[in-house]
């Protein structure tokens, strides 16, 4: 691979570019993910988290090529592979919608798609497939391995999973740019020891420790910043105005036509909410109901845009006995909390918002499964050993889900929806009101 650009970052230093890999940043497709943040709404809550997919894609990219580098000098795969791991982690993320993970929430309610169905659609029918073709790579090798598709598991698990280096790229940059320290992880470690055994990709066991803190550091984020009560309640509110506007602004059906979907970035979405025509004798759609939700979202578009977020007035951290664990995903259990809450408060049922957050502790395998065990390779007598995760003291205790359940509401109406929350869900968790009363 020869080089012909160099890119300057704030967390790898220098890196390079070859001929297919800036011919594909070059293109219009790739360039819109300057105009997606990262982390969507965290910048309201840490300034700086202005980074966007773009920036990452580069960041997993080079490490790809340092992994397949790597495997290359072990004799596991060839030259020829180095640039196609780059490739898929440079569009691994190419199907990204706005605001991210939160238009993917409405994408699924609302069209049961995903962004890697959209991203295996844009490599496979888009100008990145000519692209790829013109430097004689196959778009559908190249979004198989990118999606975890690859027939070779060791190469999908470089791009997804504990050992990714989609992980190790976001968990450092994610850190570097909100200030906080908890990301801060040894990625040349564990992937300089990286091995293969078995069709699994595998780690010098003399690397455990490093692993370790990477699994730890990935929980850590989640806690302080990716499940923050100021950046969920930002998120909480972009997530229900893109719901209420979806079949007015016919969001969820963008990803129909490459050209709609281009078009999709955060601060074209966000204007988009903003001027909602919310006025009866204005709008084509004479239905109370629908001008009701429109005017919701409009309304929680310019709250958001201003920063007038909502107020967590209840947050349970729930351990694995609860409960509530099981019905953290059922619409319709959580709508009739919110009603109920309401009612005992004695405010309008849409000023109360209920946030249930489930994450893995563990990143998922590329084929969504969850993890169960470590393949370590060492010096003999004991050169290969599978070691289940629960197994590891460090990794055992946070293995699961991470669950959270919060209760939001404007400013005005803090303290009624706080016990009312607390009456409906009981000794489930820890209440704002039961804090400020301490």
């Amino acid at each position: 691979m020869r080089a012909v650009a160099e890119i300057s970052d704030p967390i790898h230093g220098y890196f390079y570019l070859s001929s297919v890999e800036k011919d594909i940043v070059d293109s219009p497709l790739f360039q819109r993910l300057r105009r997606i943040r990262q982390l969507a709404s965290a910048y309201l809550t840490y300034p700086s988290a202005q980074h966007t997919r773009f920036e990452h894609s580069l960041g997993a990219m080079h490490l790809a090529g340092y992994a397949g580098n790597v495997l290359k000098d072990k004799e596991y795969v060839s030259s020829d592979d180095v640039q196609m791991l780059r490739l898929a982690a440079l569009l691994h993320d190419i199907g990204h919608g706005p605001f991210s993970h939160l238009f993917e929430e409405v994408l699924e309610v609302k069209s049961n798609i995903t962004h890697e169905d959209i991203g295996r659609m844009i490599i496979r029918k888009s100008a990145i497939s000519d692209i790829l073709a013109k430097h004689g790579y196959r778009a559908d090798e190249i979004s198989d391995l990118a999606f975890g598709q690859s027939s070779r598991m060791f190469l999908n698990e470089i791009i997804s999973g504990g050992l990714s280096v989609d992980l190790m790229d976001y968990l450092q940059r994610d850190a570097y740019f909100t200030g906080a320290h908890y990301g801060r992880i040894d990625a040349e470690r564990i992937i300089s020891s990286l091995e293969v055994y078995d069709g699994r990709l595998a780690i010098d066991r003399a690397a455990l420790n490093s692993f370790e803190s990477l699994l730890i550091a990935r929980y850590q984020m989640f806690k302080a910043v990716y499940f923050h009560k100021t950046v969920r309640a930002a998120e909480v509110m972009l997530l229900k105005a893109m719901m209420l506007a979806d079949g007015h602004l016919h969001l969820s059906e963008s990803y129909k036509r490459v050209e709609d979907y281009m078009r999709l970035t955060d601060d074209m979405t966000l204007a988009n909410l903003l001027m909602l025509k919310v006025d009866v004798n204005n709008n084509n759609d004479k239905d109370d109901s629908n001008i009701k939700e429109l005017r919701l979202a409009k309304r929680l578009a310019e709250d958001y845009r201003d920063r007038r977020l909502f107020k967590s007035v209840f947050e349970s951290i729930l351990q694995a006995s609860s409960r509530l664990i099981n019905r953290l995903t059922d619409a319709r259990y959580l709508k009739d909390r919110c009603d109920e809450i309401a009612g005992i408060a004695g405010v309008d049922p849409d000023m109360v918002y209920i946030d249930s957050a489930k994450a893995p502790s563990i990143p998922r395998a590329p084929g969504k499964e969850e993890p169960r065990d470590l393949i370590l390779v060492g010096k003999e007598p004991f050169r290969v050993k599978r070691i289940e995760l629960k197994d590891i003291p460090l990794i055992s205790s946070i293995l699961g889900y991470m669950n959270m359940i919060r209760v939001y509401t404007i400013e005005e109406h803090r303290e009624k929806v706080a016990k009312a929350a607390l009456s409906v869900f009981g000794s489930e968790a820890e209440s704002w009101y039961e804090r400020i009363a301490v």
